[in-house]
């Protein structure tokens, strides 16, 4: 029996796409297999998913080569614990990085940005973890906003930061290509059960 394996990271909510892909494909079983941001090519190489919604950037090369379709582009926003000053910012201006050089980075940012005062040595952790140390008042956290609104609690805030957008793309296996990939970009893509590709 065919059946169809989409792996997402945190903040993607795929839902929508799922809730088509049922309508079109009833017969086809679709699987939605959370996975962590660190193992979204893994699930790919190791033939755990068939396809990947994924943060950008991801090696679209190697170990083998992947199909690529950018769906749309998130805010990155810092998290901090409610009594930050982070908190009085207006919302509408994003927050300058200069304004953040003198905190603590509790999970380093994918784009290598870090304040420039000395850091700490953090132990590795997840995103959740990360926003808990927040809360504590012990640190900042640079997230997209989709996670940061995941993973809310009471007692932080979240405020747009200037750091460039990260991007949510899907992805695949070039060599596993097939007409069931197709119609599943094609569903993420909004055509209608009756575009032709």
């Amino acid at each position: 029996m065919q059946e169809l394996r989409v792996a997402f990271v945190p903040g993607v909510t795929p839902d929508k796409w799922a809730r088509v892909w049922r309508e079109r494909h009833p017969r086809i079983p679709l699987h939605l297999l959370p996975v962590e941001e660190g193992r979204q090519r893994a699930v790919l190489d190791g033939g755990t998913a068939d396809l990947a919604l994924v943060r950008l950037p991801v090696d679209l090369d190697a170990p083998e080569p992947l199909h690529c379709v950018r769906l749309y582009d998130e805010l990155p926003v810092v998290v901090a614990g409610r009594e930050h000053f982070v908190a009085a910012a207006d919302g509408e201006t994003p927050v300058a990085l200069a304004d953040l050089a003198d905190e603590q980075l509790v999970l380093p940012h994918p784009s290598g940005w870090a304040p420039t005062t000395e850091q700490l040595p953090f132990p590795a952790m997840s995103v959740q973890d990360a926003i808990e140390v927040a809360a504590s008042g012990s640190g900042i956290v640079i997230v997209p906003m989709s996670v940061a609104r995941l993973y809310h609690r009471k007692d932080v805030v979240h405020r747009v930061v200037e750091l460039e957008p990260t991007t949510v793309a899907l992805v695949w296996l070039r060599a596993a290509d097939s007409p069931m990939h197709q119609d599943f970009v094609g569903v993420v893509r909004g055509r209608r059960a009756s575009s032709s590709r």
